[in-house]
């Protein structure tokens, strides 16, 4: 791994699968356990904790399931991979370990009765843990439902938490037969994006866990700007943080700096657009608006151009003025990475701005072509 190799990284600090030992406790996050700890007090119902798609759910549940008590609580946890007339008792009779006669919806409520009758009299309670609970068809929430209803006396042998995307919201409020799974509805929460004050702790959290010694170190502006970059969303964090990562272990970099950060995410949004074709004329056709250049556009180019520059340049002369030879030995690599960085940077931004001078001309020319038969007329 490289970067082990480079940083002693002992693992994969932004990996993208659930891990509950990275589980980090954001304000969010610690407000969903609390709704979840009084769900799991009710002994009975449906705990509900929906997000965007990244903020964190499936991370969410892991640290739960790997946090209850054995003693008390028997865990069952299903990840339904699409949308379908899934039978949940099924995929929960597999997940307890249970073995059926057959390998469908009766053999599976033939063995789960009995074992949730069997863990209350051991004084278990049973906990049915569902995550992308989106993916699950109405036929699948009404077996939920019919899951629910089990009981020994007066006592319910199974709770149930469902981990879903924000569109699952709209599924159980607007479908009628979903009446008595909303009725029984104990505790709902939505994750929301962490602060911009958590990105820093965040990232040097799962760090921690991953072996990090402090190198490499951050530049403040660069948790302000993956702020700006991912919306705190911590499913997009990770990938730009990854190739963050990977960037200053190519370049072997001690300092990970804004304009390193601004470079990946340039590179990721770039291999997921399209560029749009200029067309080689502007036909004449009926009138219609007169585009709106606005020269401010380049000057901002040219300024963000410059301004890059000037800080790597400045890099550069810290980097060059160390007075101890042997320190300027080591940090010779470094210094040659920014000035070839530097390079690339000014005939990015050099091709940016002939670009758009280019379009400007043209514009310009269409616009004056279009306005020539009226004042010949």
């Amino acid at each position: 791994m490289m970067l082990g190799d480079f940083y002693g990284l002992t693992a994969k600090p932004f990996q993208p699968a659930p891990d509950p030992a990275f589980y980090y406790a954001s304000a969010t996050h610690r407000k969903a356990l609390s709704y979840l700890e009084y769900g799991l007090a009710q002994g009975e119902g449906f705990a509900v904790i929906t997000g965007e798609r990244g903020t964190g759910k499936s991370v969410l549940a892991a640290h739960l399931a790997g946090t209850v008590d054995p003693k008390r609580l028997t865990v069952a946890q299903i990840v339904p991979s699409q949308r379908e007339t899934a039978q949940i008792a099924l995929l929960a009779a597999r997940s307890l370990g249970l073995d059926m006669a057959g390998d469908d919806e009766a053999a599976a409520f033939g063995v789960i009765e009995p074992f949730l009758h069997a863990e209350a009299q051991a004084g278990r309670c049973c906990l049915l843990i569902v995550d992308d609970a989106q993916n699950l068809s109405l036929a699948a929430l009404e077996e939920l439902q019919v899951l629910s209803d089990l009981r020994l006396g007066d006592d319910p042998l199974l709770q149930t938490l469902l981990f879903a995307e924000a569109e699952f919201r709209a599924t159980l409020q607007g479908q009628s037969v979903l009446e008595p799974l909303r009725q029984r509805v104990v505790a709902a929460l939505r994750l929301e994006p962490m602060e911009q004050s958590e990105i820093e702790p965040y990232l040097l959290h799962r760090l921690g866990k991953a072996g990090w010694q402090g190198n490499p170190r951050f530049d403040q502006r660069v948790f302000t700007e993956l702020f700006a970059a991912s919306g705190g969303v911590p499913g997009r964090i990770n990938p730009i943080a990854t190739r963050l990562l990977l960037l200053g272990a190519v370049e072997r970099r001690t300092r990970i700096d804004a304009a390193m950060l601004q470079a990946v995410v340039e590179d990721m949004a770039d291999e997921t657009a399209f560029p749009q074709a200029v067309p080689a004329s502007l036909p004449r056709a009926a009138p219609h608006p007169e585009p709106h250049i606005d020269p401010r556009l380049i000057e901002s180019l040219l300024a963000e151009r410059d301004a890059q520059i000037a800080e790597l340049q400045q890099a550069i002369v810290e980097l060059a003025t160390q007075r101890d030879q042997a320190a300027s030995e080591v940090l010779r690599p470094d210094i040659a990475a920014i000035q070839e960085r530097c390079a690339r940077t000014e005939a990015k931004l050099f091709e940016q701005e002939r670009t758009l001078r280019q379009t400007l001309t043209t514009l310009i020319e269409w616009i004056e072509a279009e306005n020539e038969p009226a004042r010949a007329a």
